[in-house]
């Protein structure tokens, strides 16, 4: 074995063991921020001061002067949770055990799909075309009005959110005897095994390419004008604003990301086409999709639950319609996105660096 190797096989081994300690910091610092704002009334982003309303997020029904001493006590807790999760902790009773798991998945889960909400899924959609057209000043948009705190920190807890997850997924698997970096045990077979998660992976890949494949054919019908779902007048005035572009800049991103999605169970999702100069026939590394389709499906999910309780919503093409319908099925998109990430996850980790399982 060389030096290269096992210098690699130690930084791959050993970074679910910095996850806590990660999540701690980060979750300290934005408790910190929130007690700060707490103390001086200024610096917190949702309800009414968000600058875009926050109509479709949830955190418009917690009042505003609760808000900053709320997310302080929940975030330093937190923080301090995760770090009774660290490598060196020892094992604790069961019901404590409990106690901390519950409580560090419904954190992660409020900070990661309650806290953000559309704009952050939006945001994804535009930012090919907000950065490819900044130097020409297309599209006419004021980027300060854009790129707000508020946005910020919903990345920021969504980001926040993730780490916590992580720390406590490791936790929780260094605490019933299972590897922290693959999660297998002796003996683990069965719905988790390459060949299995090949049968309902593709499933699940299908199913989050048909969704947002759907979704933007509305879209696209719109850009032609085409009336699909939504009142010919109301269609008429989205032409007159321009906002018909925008749903169709969504539209182009729901497709690449369809297309993507596939890749999860296709060849050229484990190796790179012929017709990619200076990558052709290269493994295509795990984390690439893994990432960025991981943040997709966290998106959606956070999206959903947002847009699913505002009125304005449901009165989307006048009710249910081939408008409405592709949007109605964002849920599953999530899940089934999420559900097809492991699976491709599970095909290619191949033997542990850690444990040696696999």
């Amino acid at each position: 074995m060389t030096t290269t190797d096992v210098h690699t096989r130690s930084r791959t081994s050993r970074w679910p063991d910095r996850l806590a300690p990660l999540a701690a910091g980060w979750l300290g610092l934005w408790g910190v921020l929130a007690l700060l704002a707490t103390i001086t009334g200024a610096g917190y982003p949702f309800g009414a001061n968000d600058p875009r309303g926050g109509g479709a997020n949830l955190l418009r029904l917690v009042p505003v002067d609760l808000g900053p001493p709320l997310f302080a006590g929940v975030l330093l807790t937190a923080a301090v949770a995760a770090l009774a999760m660290g490598p060196a902790a020892v094992q604790p009773p069961g019901p404590l055990r409990g106690v901390l798991l519950g409580y560090g998945w419904a954190v992660a889960f409020v900070l990661a799909v309650v806290v953000p909400d559309y704009i952050v899924l939006a945001t994804l959609g535009y930012a090919p075309i907000l950065l490819v057209g900044a130097p020409f000043g297309w599209p006419p948009v004021d980027y300060a009005e854009v790129f707000t705190w508020a946005l910020f920190v919903k990345f920021a807890a969504m980001a926040g959110g993730l780490l916590l997850a992580g720390a406590v997924l490791t936790w929780q698997r260094r605490t019933a005897g299972a590897c922290v970096t693959c999660g297998r045990r002796d003996g683990d077979r069965g719905w988790t095994s390459a060949a299995a998660a090949a049968r309902w992976g593709r499933w699940a890949a299908w199913t989050a390419a048909a969704i947002p494949f759907g979704y933007a054919l509305t879209r696209f019908a719109w850009a032609v004008g085409v009336p699909l779902g939504i009142d010919p007048g109301f269609l008429d005035e989205m032409h007159r604003t321009g906002q018909v572009w925008a749903g169709a800049g969504l539209g182009a991103f729901a497709t690449v990301g369809a297309v993507l999605t596939l890749g999860l169970v296709q060849r050229w999702g484990e190796r790179f086409p012929r017709w990619l100069p200076g990558l052709a026939g290269r493994t295509v590394p795990v984390k690439l999709a893994v990432v960025p389709a991981t943040l997709v499906a966290v998106a959606v999910t956070a999206a959903t639950l947002g847009l699913f309780t505002i009125p304005e919503f449901w009165q989307l093409g006048g009710g249910f319609s081939s408008a409405s319908a592709p949007m109605l099925l964002w849920p599953l998109w999530g899940v089934a996105l999420g559900a097809a990430t492991y699976a491709y996850w599970l095909r290619r980790r191949g033997a542990c660096r850690r444990c040696g399982r696999g």
